[in-house]
């Protein structure tokens, strides 16, 4: 069966790709190709920063009120496609409509908060900073900027980079992942129709040479990246090698530390929803679950039971409440983890390797899985698993429970589940973690606060969205001016100024 190929999006308009390379485009639910997706060649994708950078002047040129105004047809373009884009969604990555529908959302959410443009880009002023001298400062935009997104989340992560960039006065070059292109070549179309001018927004999709090109061209002047850590790392270092301005968010473990007052059926419908959600397949879905004195025995039976009962199958299919994993190869990758951590001395107390689901033979499933007596030195807890496995460690102590937190190499999100305020207030004080949760496991924040991490969750200063995003997506000009009199200008001096 011939399948279609997708193009790339530069200048405005769809284009052809005459790389002469592309890659499979898979449905995970049945296994089956439904597209081929370009893989842009460096000078495509040099096309495309090109465009960018000929859009750039009238861009930055145009007021912030007006780009708002974009900005805000654009958001009502994507409401109005929110379905269509949640089924994009869950064709090439599998997650359940009502999951896809919800990350569609959250990243309309930024181009809300980015549609305040007129006011996010405000200066300061300041008058009589010395005699007859005032000082104000202004955020002007970067340039060209690049956002190297991840399959995870084919709409809401493309969502918080390139309506703040856009938002900010900058052009932008997109680069989707290869598995799930075709929601981000939609936005582009989208926002087209809302009126973005020519060139503004560019979409590429490739991989690893359409990326190289992205990080060695000298007329981008900026990357956002989401990913894994070596390759967050790589994208760090080759960009700013260059003179770029680089925020590169890496991998997660992130821990859900339950303490033995937390009120146990909220706990465990929380952490099933935070560990099989997506099939796991968040950068902020909880991987740990660290059980603090005698509540392990009671939690990990919950976890079971509401683990086993969850229905899998195609995302599509009403009812469905985890859907499968994007490809083949992921999964075989997480069997292997699982296999090794049984082998390294955990309890599968739910192994989800064997799971089938009638009529998706073909499909990319893994049943939801959970393994208790895990150790830190375990495979299952030292490799981020991005997958539907839940794994349980038992201490005795709050205090243990936040140092193993604080030595985990990744420091992305975090939660803890109490009644105990201060507790709660100690754990969020004293924890090496960008992101936490109060009896909150994914705490991901809404769109005018900023997403990161810390540790090797993040490589670069600044979070995505937010008003780190603008900082992020701008540069700050300081202004002194003076108008001096007659009497003024003939005087001569030679010291340092001063405020005086």
């Amino acid at each position: 069966m011939t399948v279609p190929s997708l193009p790339l999006w530069i200048g405005g308009k769809e284009v052809p790709s005459k790389s002469g390379r592309s890659g499979e485009v898979f449905d995970p639910a049945t296994g089956q190709v439904t597209r081929r997706a370009p893989f842009a060649s460096a000078a495509e994708v040099g096309q495309a920063v090109a465009a960018a950078r000929a859009a750039l002047p009238g861009w930055r040129d145009t007021p912030p009120l007006r780009r708002a105004r974009i900005l805000a047809r654009f958001r009502e373009l994507l409401e109005a496609s929110r379905d269509e884009l949640a089924r994009l969604v869950t064709q090439e990555h599998g997650k359940t409509l009502p999951d896809a529908a919800g990350s569609v959302q959250r990243g309309i959410e930024v181009v809300e908060f980015a549609s305040g443009a007129p006011h996010l880009l405000k200066g300061e002023w300041a008058e009589d900073v010395a005699r007859g001298v005032d000082s104000h400062s202004v955020l002007q935009p970067v340039g060209v900027c690049a956002g190297i997104t991840p399959f995870n989340f084919p709409a809401m992560v493309p969502l918080w980079m390139f309506p703040v960039a856009i938002a900010c006065g900058n052009t932008f070059v997109l680069k989707p992942s290869e598995k799930v292109p075709s929601t981000a070549l939609a936005m582009a179309r989208i926002f087209h129709e809302a009126g973005l001018p020519e060139g503004v927004l560019n979409v590429v999709p490739g991989d690893a040479e359409a990326v190289g090109a992205l990080l060695a061209h000298p007329d981008v002047d900026a990357v956002s990246f989401v990913g894994s850590t070596p390759i967050a790392r790589h994208v760090y270092e080759s960009a700013a090698r260059t003179g770029k301005r680089v925020q590169a968010l890496g991998g997660a473990k992130n821990h859900a530390v339950v303490l033995p007052d937390a009120e146990l059926e909220f706990t465990a419908d929380a952490l099933i929803g935070a560990g099989y959600g997506s099939a796991g397949e968040r950068c902020m879905a909880i991987s740990v679950v660290v059980a603090v004195g005698d509540v392990a025995g009671a939690l990990v039976a919950r976890l079971r039971e509401k683990a086993a009962a969850l229905r899998v199958g195609p995302g599509t299919q009403a009812g469905v409440e985890m859907g499968p994993l994007v490809t083949a190869a992921h999964r075989e990758r997480i069997g292997g983890i699982i296999a090794a951590g049984v082998a390294e001395g955990a309890q599968a107390v739910l192994d989800g390797r064997g799971l089938r689901v009638p009529g998706g033979e073909g499909g990319f499933f893994l049943g939801p899985t959970l393994l208790d007596q895990v150790t830190p030195g375990m495979t299952v807890y030292r490799e981020e698993i991005f997958g539907p496995v839940l794994v349980v460690v038992r201490v005795a102590t709050l205090d243990e429970a936040i140092a193993l937190v604080n030595r985990n190499p990744y420091g992305n999100g975090t939660a803890i589940f109490t009644g105990s305020g201060s507790a709660a207030q100690r754990f969020e004080h004293e924890v090496q973690v960008g992101m936490v949760g109060v009896n909150v496991a994914i705490p991901v924040p809404m769109a005018f606060f900023s997403f990161g991490g810390w540790k090797q969750s993040l490589l670069g200063d600044l979070h995505v969205h937010g008003m780190e995003g603008v900082k992020f997506y701008t540069r700050t000009k300081a202004v002194t001016s003076r108008w001096p009199s007659t009497e003024e200008r003939s005087r001569i001096t030679l010291a340092m100024p001063t405020g005086g």
